[in-house]
């Protein structure tokens, strides 16, 4: 599908025109796997303790008691922040998104429900690019945080959790050289001339 055949003419907030995206990354799959599993646990549990408490079953069987009622307004409230949570839960890891174009870093960190951060570094600001994989599950599954640092005062980006995070850092890195020479032939100095840091 072209450009001009895609319904928005931009893919992410902020795009600009000639931008061409190389990477879009997001948390590994096991991330949500875990989150599914933990609500899926809170989803089940009322059903389990309900099928080991026979004085609870009976007291269901006549719905008119008080008893019956306060518990089932309890069980309908713990279902509803269940669902709540796990709903806000995977609107985080959805829209929590990393985007490398040709041009820049893009961070989109979703903050809550009603909470968007977003930012970016330009590629030929970037100094350093690391990786960094921790315990037993990120290494056999391939999954880990990239730390990406600039030059100045800008804190540095890290990106959670996403699969394949070596490789992540070897193309980012291999961008940031390709930019920078690509700058260094049009005779623009990224590391002196500040002209271009607007």
């Amino acid at each position: 599908m072209t450009k001009e055949n895609m319904p928005y003419s931009t893919l992410f907030p902020g795009q600009e025109k000639d931008e061409k995206i190389i990477l879009v990354l997001r948390r590994h799959w096991w991330v949500i796997l875990k989150m599914f599993t933990f609500y899926l646990v809170l989803f089940l549990l009322p059903l389990v303790l309900r099928g080991l408490a026979l004085n609870y079953t009976d007291l269901l069987a006549n719905p008119q008691t008080k008893t019956a009622i306060i518990l089932n307004l309890i069980m309908s409230l713990y279902y509803f922040y269940v669902i709540t949570f796990f709903f806000r839960a995977w609107i985080d890891y959805y829209l929590d998104v990393w985007i490398i174009t040709d041009e820049r870093i893009v961070n989109i960190e979703q903050k809550g429900l009603f909470s968007r951060h977003i930012s970016a570094h330009r590629l030929y600001r970037i100094q350093d690019v690391t990786s960094e994989v921790k315990g037993f599950l990120p290494t056999f599954l391939h999954f880990g945080n990239v730390h990406v640092q600039t030059a100045g005062p800008n804190p540095r980006f890290e990106f959670k959790q996403i699969p394949n995070s070596y490789d992540v850092t070897k193309k980012i890195l291999a961008l940031v050289r390709w930019k920078k020479q690509k700058m260094m032939e049009q005779g623009v100095n990224p590391d002196i001339d500040e002209s271009v840091n607007q």
